[in-house]
């Protein structure tokens, strides 16, 4: 008896080394290697941290009179973005760490701008006040960032491993990541980079355009009056058009905006809408060149078509790209028209082609006339077979005036673009051509000419039964810098009961 505890104990150890024997070999073969612990926690860090930035950690700021969003982004070389739509944007050196700072310039808000205007001695506290906004918002940012990077490494640690001890170390691990990040930038601020950005998009013109950045620095004195004068020229724009005379046509009239090369000027949208709400447009037309390069960076100058409040019919012009075709289809209020397709649209039908030509920069060679003259063709033949199927269009639309030539005899108003001028001309089988100026004054580059070019758009008044032109108005505006505003009436040759002058009507600010 006295041996049978010693004889328990050695059966007890002999299965304890048994199962040591055999145990370790699937224990060991799924314990996951320490390396590879830290680096599935490294990746769980990395990644939610990642989410929770892009999910929370941007704040909306204002800074001087833009609205702008700020927000961390992962990046290997850091430094900050500034993306200025749709013009593209540039890219500071600014500090190394993996992180950098992405600037969206939203938008320009008109009050702040318009005191800026009203009151030209804030300018010279613009650059403080500019500073004090980007420390302020770079404050909030650098908080909000420290939440969402915690809450979004803990709650996929949560989610991955299902234990909070875990998930709170992923917290953690995220939280100093971020400060050592933030250190590093801290570390390698270089504040002299804004001397030399990288421009990209529209802006890589930038330096020839608005001069070296470093001479802005040293001669801020003069880029500020600059600054003032531009912002000035384009309120005094905007004032001009909210002041245009109003004539109020027959309510069974149908009211045709018509537009054409804007050239990526902003001011252009808030004309167009001043125009399309006294006037009551039933529809704006746009005969192409609305852009100025077609590049995809242009494509948020778009935007604003949508709150223009009336359908917009467009055609492509020579500056218009493929890529601006197809952002406009996406657009829900805007019929884009090529081909000889055409729509029903206002109480109207109306048909069209783009222009068969990309030629923003003249760069390579071209078709000319020919080109145009054989897309005229094609969309006189597309007129034709309309009219043979009942449903004949009651005005076409071209950018170039040899496309548009084409027509005569097929529709009984075509209209054009191209040249920046206006013609008003019957052709000889009956078809009115009617050709827009530029309603965006020559686009941005009209700010670097001597005189600035006029704004030209016209109301063309059709009659809601025949469709037939029965009057339009020409609506002229002097241009950046120049508060004249004209507004002239004019009768087909057909309808002039006399041959009086047709009235004209203007409003001049000093």
């Amino acid at each position: 008896m006295a041996r049978d505890p010693f004889r328990a104990a050695v059966v007890r150890i002999r299965h304890h080394y048994r199962a040591r024997s055999t145990a370790p070999v699937s224990t060991l073969a799924a314990a996951p290697h320490p390396y590879t612990r830290v680096l599935g926690l490294l990746a769980v860090v990395v990644l939610g941290a990642w989410l929770g930035l892009l999910i929370v950690g941007s704040v909306r700021t204002p800074v001087g009179p833009m609205d702008t969003t700020m927000t961390l982004r992962p990046s290997l070389s850091g430094g900050t973005k500034i993306n200025v739509s749709p013009l593209g944007a540039l890219e500071l050196n600014s500090h190394v760490a993996p992180v950098r700072l992405d600037v969206d310039v939203d938008q320009l808000d008109p009050e702040r701008s318009q005191a800026l205007v009203k009151h030209p001695e804030r300018l010279a506290g613009l650059q403080d006040e500019v500073t004090g906004d980007v420390a302020a918002g770079t404050r909030e940012l650098a908080v909000r960032s420290c939440v969402a990077v915690v809450s979004g490494a803990t709650a996929l640690g949560l989610a991955v491993y299902r234990r909070p001890r875990r998930a709170l170390a992923a917290g953690g691990l995220a939280l100093a990541l971020l400060a050592a990040s933030g250190i590093s930038a801290y570390a390698t601020w270089n504040p002299k980079s804004v001397l030399e950005p990288k421009f990209s998009g529209l802006l890589s013109s930038a330096p020839s355009v608005v001069g070296d950045a470093r001479s802005i620095v040293t001669e801020f004195d003069v880029y500020q009056q600059e600054l003032a004068r531009l912002v000035t020229n384009v309120t005094k724009l905007y004032d001009a058009t909210s002041t245009l005379p109003v004539y109020q046509p027959d309510p069974a009239t149908i009211r045709v905006l018509h537009v054409s090369d804007v050239h990526l000027n902003p001011a252009a949208w808030h004309i167009i809408g001043s125009l399309v709400e006294q006037y009551e447009i039933d529809v704006i037309i746009d005969s192409g060149d609305t852009m100025d390069h077609g590049t995809a960076a242009e494509n948020g100058f778009l935007d604003p078509i949508r709150d223009l409040g009336a359908p917009y019919v467009w055609v492509r012009g020579n500056h218009d790209s493929t890529i601006t075709q197809a952002y406009l289809k996406n657009l829900k209020n805007v019929h884009v028209l090529d081909e000889g397709s055409a729509v029903n649209v206002g109480g109207l039908r109306i048909a069209g082609t783009g222009d068969p030509q990309f030629t923003p920069d003249r760069s390579r060679p071209t078709g000319g006339r020919a080109a145009a003259e054989l897309a005229g063709i094609r969309l006189a033949s597309a007129l034709r077979d309309q009219q043979r199927a009942g449903t004949p269009v009651d005005i076409a639309v071209a950018h170039d005036p040899n496309a548009a030539r084409q027509t005569d005899g097929t529709v009984p108003l075509v209209l054009a673009g191209h040249v920046h001028h206006r013609v008003n001309e019957l052709l000889k089988f009956g078809t009115r051509l009617k050709v827009e100026g530029s309603t965006g004054g020559g686009g941005l580059r009209a700010v670097q000419n001597e005189k600035p070019e006029k704004v030209r758009a016209s109301v063309l008044y059709l009659d809601r039964a025949t469709r037939h032109l029965q009057a339009w108005d020409e609506i002229t505006l002097g241009g950046l810098g120049l508060t004249t505003a004209e507004v002239s009436r004019h009768l087909p040759e057909e309808n002039l009961a006399d041959p009086s002058p047709s009235p004209t009507v203007s409003n001049t600010s000093p």
